[in-house]
């Protein structure tokens, strides 16, 4: 196996866009794709090397809410933990496009659910419904990544993702994680590095939806913003993080008179090392809380991603 010149350059983990730190689609309360992905080093792709980029991403979501359109707790119990576990393969060639290199990748994800609901009416429970299970989620294939590194410091790349819906799906359970729709997904980045070490980094993606076959239900077009501010210490990087999403299209379906566009804002900590001298893995972690949330559940993510290119 070849070595340290296979190490991630600053954002490498790539856009594991599908190791989710939330759970469903817009149809369920939930985002299609995950939220939470990109932090630091978000417009720098990896090295082109002859194997490629591996990564792996671990996240922890939970949430014990459902925000209504005001804002307010919804009145019903609800629970759910969802555990994502993520490989990502990502590769990087000296073929140049716009003046750009090119490159390609995909992702696969296993989602453990957990998940309670009570809804209640007039002081009483009058419905109930769980699930646990281990389930292979939709996989994601990205066959456009364009990355420049125009001046020093400065990294951008733009992405085409597509979501199949491979993953395990069943419309009368209360969690799946399968779409059951396909989903196309432009996505922009940048980064740039101070020459004092001062960091600032964004993650644009847009998410258009077909529509689910088995509910007939076509979740609105939803937008995500993330971003990281942080100061690089040696090979550490330190600083704040989070992501914005909100849909910018109503939900489509039968009976609904309601547009049921969801949006939430997460913040927290995040840390990142990358030292190709050390012969170790890029780093990535973070811890966000969302609040603000309308239409969907709130809670709070933890994630951790690896990376190495061979």
């Amino acid at each position: 196996m070849p070595s340290l010149p296979g190490m991630l350059t600053r954002a490498a983990v790539l856009s594991l866009a599908a190791l989710a730190a939330t759970t469903h689609a817009t149809e369920k309360g939930m985002p299609t794709t995950a939220a939470g992905v990109q932090d630091f080093g978000a417009g720098f792709m990896p090295p082109s090397t002859p194997v490629g980029t591996i990564g792996m991403r671990f996240s922890d979501y939970q949430a014990r809410v459902i925000k209504d359109s005001h804002g307010r707790d919804d009145g019903n119990d609800f629970n759910i933990n969802v555990l994502a576990i993520g490989l990502a393969y990502l590769r990087m060639t000296d073929q140049q496009l716009f003046g750009a290199r090119y490159g390609f990748g995909a992702v696969s994800v296993f989602f453990r659910m957990d998940a309670d609901l009570g809804i209640n009416a007039g002081g009483q429970r009058v419905f109930s419904d769980s699930a646990e299970l281990f389930r292979p989620a939709d996989l994601q294939l990205i066959p456009l990544i364009l990355a420049w590194e125009p001046v020093p410091g400065v990294g951008i790349n733009t992405q085409l993702s597509i979501q199949a819906p491979t993953g395990d799906y069943d419309k009368n359970r209360l969690v799946s994680p399968g779409t059951n729709h396909w989903t196309v997904s432009p996505i922009f980045n940048a980064s740039y590095i101070s020459p004092s070490g001062l960091e600032l980094s964004s993650s644009f993606q847009v998410d258009i939806n077909a529509r689910n076959s088995a509910t007939d239900y076509r979740s609105g077009v939803e937008y995500r913003h993330e971003f990281a501010v942080g100061q690089h210490v040696g090979p550490w990087t330190a600083g704040l993080g989070g992501y914005y999403y909100c849909q910018l299209s109503d939900d489509d379906a039968p009976g609904l008179t309601r547009g049921n566009r969801a949006r939430t804002l997460a913040l927290g900590p995040a840390l990142s090392y990358f030292d190709p001298a050390s012969g170790l893995p890029a780093i990535w972690l973070h811890a966000y809380k969302e609040f603000e949330t309308r239409n969907r559940a709130e809670g709070y993510t933890v994630a951790l991603k690896i990376g190495a290119s061979f």
